[in-house]
């Protein structure tokens, strides 16, 4: 070993570094996170990545060429959508999701459309032999000529492969499989995967190959490694879903080129992942009408209006054991709504059981489903169906108030063209959309109001 070098323990989660071993990380406080490295100077590929961007020397702003961003269309609409309008040349992109997902499949296809497009990609798959990655493709149906495939985890290897094949879509399935041969750390260590992310920016930036690299997660749901490497990408996108359904949602959290609030939906099928055109009607499709407690949400996606189903089940608890559940909602929300409810609503849960559920696999964290989640908690309690042709949504205010939402006209017309014949909305958004052909608009002010408009008073 050479003299420069010396032993540290690096923390997987954060990246946090220590002369010794730890049990527990000082810098995030994780336990058993904190392994054995070799510490190197400068990562060789972080030492090129700065002059790989631009000019060197500074210039004024409006002097800067290429401001215009050229996008190339993958062929899948709702990964374009997500992206900001298409794969921008040049961009690294980082995908996440849960084991068996989707992501290798989406990845996959991407490079299919693509290929098919006229573009030359190559797939290089860490984690698979070249003919498991060949019966992938044969289930999918796919036969592009232009779709190139490589069995490699060596940086130092693929970007030769770069250098000779010359692709203009380069797809890494995983990041964290991947090593460079200049860092002694074992694939996937916080070391390794700074100097991979750093050599595929430089990659990316210095030859204008568009990069997606598959990432693996952590239990908590997060990308596993440093955060770091979310940090030096240029899009970050999350592949969602509860694998005992069909759906799965496409949502960015980090996007350069675009917005983060845009969402793709997809269903898994045997033939691959196919877009959902309408995920309003494909999340409806099996709703049971008449049915206390079921309250249709009209929740906002970036530009997208989307319906979805929220259920609330309230049963008498145990003394001293009462629980709270929600799948797909946030708990610290549930928990306000329901002390709301107690003090503004009369409405006394606080020796009850609440499970609260969102239909589809869905996560809702919008502000806006605050008063469809609300209805459905009176509508269990009071054991009374809501209209069956009824919409909900609005924000609910700690004083019981019922406050105006973004996107509340695009909220009413998608519930209009999938039949619904009213709409539960903040008062103050009557006043800014108006009246809605075909659609009663019931404006409310409160909960109250909202309940009693609802028939849940």
């Amino acid at each position: 070993m050479s003299a420069k070098t010396k032993i540290v323990f690096a923390c997987q989660q954060c990246g946090a570094k220590t002369p010794k071993w730890l049990g527990r990380c000082a810098s995030c406080q994780e336990w058993g996170t904190l392994v054995e490295e070799v510490d190197l100077p400068i990562p060789t590929g972080a030492r090129g990545l700065f002059g790989a961007g631009g000019a060197a020397r500074p210039q004024r702003l409006v002097d800067v060429t290429g401001a215009d961003v050229a996008r190339r269309e993958t062929g899948i609409d709702e990964l374009d959508r997500v992206l900001g309008g298409g794969l921008v040349r040049g961009s690294l992109i980082l995908i996440g999701g849960d084991p068996g997902i989707g992501k290798s499949t989406l990845m996959l296809q991407v490079g299919e459309q693509l290929a098919r497009r006229g573009s030359k990609v190559l797939y290089v798959t860490g984690e698979e032999s070249p003919q498991q990655t060949r019966l992938r493709f044969d289930r999918l149906g796919a036969s592009a000529s232009q779709l190139w495939l490589a069995a490699e985890t060596s940086a130092q290897r693929i970007e030769g492969h770069v250098t000779e094949l010359e692709p203009d879509v380069l797809i890494i399935d995983s990041i964290q499989t991947l090593f460079s041969e200049d860092v002694s750390s074992a694939p996937g260590s916080v070391s390794q995967l700074r100097e991979v992310t750093a050599r595929l920016l430089a990659l990316a930036k210095n030859r204008g190959v568009s990069i997606f690299a598959v990432g693996h997660v952590t239990k908590d749901g997060t990308i596993a490694g440093p955060r770091v490497v979310e940090h030096m990408v240029d899009t970050v996108l999350y592949l969602e879903g509860e694998r005992g359904h069909a759906f799965r949602i496409l949502r960015a959290v980090k996007n350069r080129f675009g917005s983060t609030h845009e969402i793709g939906a997809f269903e898994m099928r045997g033939s691959g992942l196919e877009e959902v055109r309408n995920p309003s009607a494909l999340f409806l499709a099996e709703r049971v009408t008449g049915a206390a407690g079921a309250v249709v949400a009209a929740s906002y996606e970036g530009t997208r209006p989307l319906l979805v189903e929220v259920q609330a089940l309230v049963t008498q608890a145990h003394p001293g054991s009462a629980r709270r559940t929600a799948i797909g909602a946030d708990a610290a929300r549930l928990a306000l709504l329901l002390a709301v409810l107690d003090r503004k609503a009369g409405l006394f849960l606080g020796g009850c059981d609440v499970f609260v559920n969102v239909v589809g696999g869905l996560r809702l964290d919008e502000p806006a489903t605050d008063l469809a989640l609300a209805a459905a908690l009176a509508s269990s309690h009071r054991d009374r169906a809501p209209d069956p042709g009824t919409v909900v949504f609005g924000e609910m205010g700690l004083a019981g108030e019922i406050r105006a939402v973004v996107g509340a006209d695009a909220r009413v017309a998608e519930a209009r063209q999938l039949g619904f014949t009213r709409a539960i909305l903040p008062a103050r958004n009557i006043e800014r959309i108006g009246s809605q052909p075909g659609i009663e608009l019931c404006g409310v002010g409160t909960v109250r109001e909202a309940l009693a408009a609802l028939g849940l008073d």
